[in-house]
C-alpha cells in the first residue's frame, strides 16, 4: 500500500520549456485540469489548466507561470493513507511522488488513493458498518472484538475519529462480515456501548461511484 505502488503513468510530467499551448493538449487529451512541472528530476509544482486559460496565449513558457502547491507530494514509500492526507490539505486531486532524495516518480490520482484505500479497509467486502462512541480511555478493540465475536461475527477493519460534538470522545467505526446488525447491536448496548449509527448492507457494492460512496460512510464523512 506504498505511494509509488499507484502511481499513474498516462499523466505525464511539464517541462518548465514546454509552452502552454502543449500543457492544454496535454490536458485535454488526458482529461485532467492540472499537470506536475520537473525541471531536471525535481518536483516545481503543479500547473492549472484555468491559469492557463486565463492567461489567453498558448506560447508562454511553463517556466514563466505562477506554478502551485510545490509541497504538494509524498514519499514513494509511504503509505497511500499520506496521499489522502496531503491531497486533502493542500486541496489537490493530484500528488506528486517522490523518491528519498527528492527525485520525482510520478503522481498519484485522489481517486486511486480512494480505491486503495477502500480496498485496505475492507469496503468492497459484503458485511455492515457500526459506530460507537466512547471516551478515549475506554477504548479497547480487544474487548469489543471479544463482544462482536460471541456473535460469531468478525470485525474486518476499524476506524478511529474525534467526535466533532465532544473533542473528549472518540467515534470508533466497525466494518464487520455480516449484513444485520441488530443482535450485535443489541450486545453491544447490554455491556455499556453507545451506538451512535449503523448502516447494514443490502446489494453488493458494484460501481466505482458506490465504493466512493461507502468509503465516506465508512469514514463518517
Amino acid at each position: 500500500m506504498q505511494a509509488n505502488e499507484f502511481i499513474n503513468n498516462l499523466i505525464p510530467p511539464l517541462k518548465l520549456s514546454d509552452k502552454t499551448g502543449k500543457a492544454l493538449s496535454w490536458m485535454e487529451g488526458i482529461r485532467t485540469n492540472v499537470l506536475p512541472v520537473v525541471d531536471s528530476g525535481k518536483f516545481m509544482g503543479l500547473v492549472n489548466g484555468d491559469l492557463i486559460f486565463d492567461l489567453n496565449t498558448l506560447d508562454i513558457p511553463i517556466s514563466e507561470l505562477a506554478l502551485d502547491k510545490a509541497a504538494c507530494w509524498v514519499f514513494g514509500d509511504q503509505h497511500i493513507y499520506e496521499v489522502l492526507r496531503v491531497s486533502s490539505e493542500h486541496h489537490s486531486n493530484v500528488v506528486a511522488v517522490l523518491d528519498r532524495n527528492s527525485k520525482y516518480l510520478g503522481v498519484v490520482t485522489v481517486e486511486d488513493s480512494i480505491s486503495a484505500f477502500a480496498d485496505s479497509l475492507s469496503i468492497q467486502s459484503q458485511g455492515s458498518v457500526i459506530i460507537l462512541s466512547m471516551n478515549m480511555n475506554e477504548y479497547s478493540l480487544a474487548e469489543i472484538s471479544r463482544i462482536i465475536e460471541s456473535e460469531n461475527t468478525k470485525i474486518l477493519s476499524s476506524f478511529i475519529s474525534t467526535d466533532p460534538l465532544d473533542q473528549s470522545k472518540i467515534k470508533v467505526t466497525l466494518k464487520t462480515n455480516k449484513p444485520e446488525l441488530r443482535y450485535i447491536k443489541a450486545t453491544l448496548e447490554r455491556f455499556g456501548y453507545k451506538v451512535l449509527d449503523q448502516y447494514e448492507e443490502e446489494a453488493e457494492v458494484s460501481t466505482e461511484e458506490d465504493r466512493i460512496g461507502n468509503l465516506l460512510r465508512f469514514l463518517d464523512i
